[in-house]
């Protein structure tokens, strides 16, 4: 999926580029801009040739986060009883497309493969070729994967691992504005490491810094600021038997701000606490940590979304410098994951 991250950045970069032109400096959200560069990359990774649909289905779960906020905004709204039918009606209407847009992508597929002229290097051709071998193996003529299951893969990939990465990357910028010595350091490792070349994948994890950097902000700005679980049988917790239906919450932005595990400066930005590795990082190890989930249920999109970002961010760095604009203030509002409620106005520099 690397042609996917590369291409995807340097259009980015690109695009950044052009927008300062001549000027010395000029102020960009990078908060949409990141949106768009985690939709189109997810696109491309997921749908390959069909990258056009894909973005389409991008630009609807876009359209879909829009009309949470404003069904949320319209509780506070006189007449606020009409407003939200309306913009559910909206919301069932995205989905519909959604997965009609999705079968299509599939048939498609479907056909190409039977006619030998399917590329199935992307995570759509993943899925239906080992959905193929394992029905073989099964020795069944009803597929393991039925249409539904496939959907329900992609649109999981799709829409978790679109916003999660774009927030990280968002909140990553912010705090490299907000300290410019460790810009300073993230840009001169960068450099050590790829000079002005392409970033690629083998020297990726050679960016410590950079590492050690995105584990900070994911510790102070979780994408997913707590996780929900439900028991669905009897189960004992620390001494505590929680009968079948009951909703355990962790509450991870709480837990990464906890004096008690990480100082009495946990609230600070210190990239340094992880230069040993998560492990070492807390007074808890690793169990304090935990941006991505944990255990059997951690997210299968967590080297894709490090990678991707780590790509990015060296991209951006290779080329510019950058700092908080005068418009910025600094509002993080969980929706579905932790955002920039007035967005993230940075201002660039060609370097």
């Amino acid at each position: 999926m690397l042609p996917a991250f590369v291409g995807c950045c340097n259009e980015l970069v690109t695009r950044w580029e052009d927008h300062v032109g001549s000027d010395e400096t000029k102020e960009i959200d990078v908060w949409p801009e990141f949106q768009n560069l985690t939709g189109d990359v997810i696109s491309r990774a997921a749908f390959g040739s069909s990258f056009s649909e894909g973005r389409r289905i991008f630009q609807i779960q876009s359209e879909q986060a829009q009309n949470v906020v404003k069904m949320l905004n319209a509780l506070y709204l006189p007449g606020f009883r009409f407003l939200p039918m309306q913009l559910n009606r909206r919301v069932k209407a995205n989905a519909i497309e959604v997965e009609a847009l999705l079968k299509g992508i599939i048939n498609k597929r479907e056909k190409a493969m039977k006619e030998g002229n399917a590329s199935n290097e992307d995570l759509l051709g993943v899925l239906m070729e080992s959905n193929i071998a394992e029905t073989k193996e099964a020795g069944t003529a009803k597929p393991i994967m039925t249409m539904d299951d496939i959907i329900g893969e992609l649109k999981l990939f799709y829409f978790a691992g679109m916003d999660t990465t774009a927030v990280l990357l968002t909140w990553t910028m912010v705090c490299l504005s907000m300290h410019p010595e460790w810009q300073d350091r993230a840009r001169e490792e960068v450099l050590q490491v790829f000079g002005n070349n392409q970033p690629d994948f083998d020297s990726i994890n050679q960016l410590k810094v950079v590492a050690m950097i995105m584990y900070e902000v994911l510790r102070l700005y979780p994408p997913v600021i707590q996780f929900d679980r439900q028991t669905y049988e009897e189960v004992e917790l620390g001494g505590v038997r929680y009968p079948p239906g009951v909703i355990l919450s962790l509450p991870i932005v709480f837990l990464h701000h906890d004096p008690d595990v990480w100082g009495q400066d946990a609230d600070e930005f210190k990239p340094e606490r992880f230069a040993e590795g998560i492990s070492k990082a807390s007074r808890s190890g690793s169990r304090a940590f935990f941006p991505f989930g944990w255990g059997p249920r951690i997210c299968v999109g967590q080297n894709f979304a490090l990678i991707e970002a780590k790509m990015a961010l060296s991209n951006i760095l290779q080329r510019f410098s950058f700092g908080l604009s005068p418009s910025y203030m600094h509002a993080p509002f969980p929706v579905s994951t932790l955002q920039p409620d007035h967005g993230a106005q940075i201002m660039l520099n060609k370097l």
